[in-house]
């Protein structure tokens, strides 16, 4: 069945709060509080819709690389894919640094990215009379959906797949997947953050002046830093992605095995916090409100940022092993995150209830 793709252009029409008439002499709370729509506006144009961009055109490129595949079945072809899967991966990672908004309250988070896999149940769907078109994927459950069970296509137990190993029906099940991602999942996140009726960029810009989600300024700063932002992903990461599979020491329940890509998984979550409290692309970011108040505050999460992101380096093996031969690395690691995620939600939070106002 020929699968019929719809992509949308991709110009980004920066969107820009209303402007703020400047005094002669402003005061100090009230270069804080112009400071802070900057930030807010930033991380709208700069940091969240450039990253949610930059996935569509990343899935396009890994849905016409699986169509390739599925056509000319080469192990370049295969190569081709696994990388375009790696690439869009690596986006959607770090995009988790924000999980706000429309990611998580229209399931675009759990359609793409439950897991572990279950390679009994995928085996068993193979085996199965659906015929695993575009249209039959939207109503599988959420675990046989999304970037694991079209890694598990592509990488195969242990990173073994060869173009020729690979069935009909596996081929199908890549092509409808990544359909699936591109066109029910993907596209439809970045839409809800540029047009209606969601507009989740403005949602954010306008926060404290109309803003349905954000009622004040304060409301936008702290689902950002907590559990929905930077802090959360640090605990998901540290206490949960990390911490499950090495504590029952089982290398099944792994966020990305097949691919070998588990660490790069949780290396790319922080990442994606850090761009949060840094800014992207320019823009200015949680770390100029901080250290217009308190430089050494701003130091001191800095600081704590670098040291988690550099702890991962001392982990040299894939971490489906590392659990096993390198335990006091990843329980180095993990104490490095819990210290990050304690800065972000108390000190940070502190820092937010103290000076946000509006």
């Amino acid at each position: 069945m020929k699968n019929t793709i719809f992509i949308c252009a991709l110009g980004i029409a920066t969107i820009t709060a209303s402007c703020h008439k400047a005094t002669q002499n402003p005061s100090a709370t009230e270069n804080f509080a112009t400071l802070e729509q900057t930030v807010i506006n930033d991380f709208a144009n700069n940091t969240a819709l450039p990253q949610y961009a930059n996935m569509v055109s990343a899935a396009v490129a890994l849905n016409s690389a699986v169509t390739t595949l599925h056509s000319a079945t080469t192990d370049a072809n295969l190569q081709t894919a696994q990388a375009a899967w790696k690439t869009l991966r690596t986006g959607w990672e770090q995009c988790e640094g924000f999980l706000i908004g429309p990611v998580e309250a229209n399931d675009y988070d759990p359609n793409t990215d439950t897991w572990p896999t279950d390679k009994t149940q995928l085996d068993s769907l193979l085996a199965s009379n659906n015929a695993l078109q575009a249209g039959d994927i939207a109503v599988l459950p959420q675990s046989l959906r999304g970037y694991h069970p079209l890694e598990y296509m592509l990488f195969g137990v242990g990173g073994s797949r060869t173009a020729a190993s690979l069935t009909q029906k596996q081929k199908q099940y890549m092509v409808s997947l990544a359909a699936d991602m591109l066109n029910n999942n993907i596209q439809p996140l970045y839409q809800s953050w540029v047009s209606a009726p969601t507009n989740y960029a403005q949602q954010v810009i306008t926060a404290g002046k109309g803003s349905a989600a954000y009622t004040k300024r304060l409301d936008f700063f702290l689902d950002i830093t907590g559990d929905n932002g930077m802090a959360g992903i640090c605990g998901e990461v540290g206490s949960e992605k990390m911490y499950e599979p090495f504590i029952n020491k089982d290398s099944t329940i792994t966020e990305s095995p097949y691919s070998d890509n588990t660490l790069l998984d949780f290396k790319n979550n922080i990442i994606g916090a850090q761009n949060v409290y840094l800014g992207l692309n320019g823009g200015k970011g949680l770390r100029d409100l901080v250290a217009l108040q308190n430089k050494s505050l701003d130091n001191k999460i800095q600081a704590q940022f670098a040291a988690a992101i550099s702890a991962f380096s001392n982990i040299t093996v894939r971490y489906e092993q590392a659990i096993f031969t390198q335990r006091v690395q990843v329980q180095q690691l993990m104490d490095q995150l819990a210290a990050l995620k304690d800065i972000l939600e108390n000190d940070l939070t502190d820092f937010l209830k103290q000076y946000v106002k509006d």
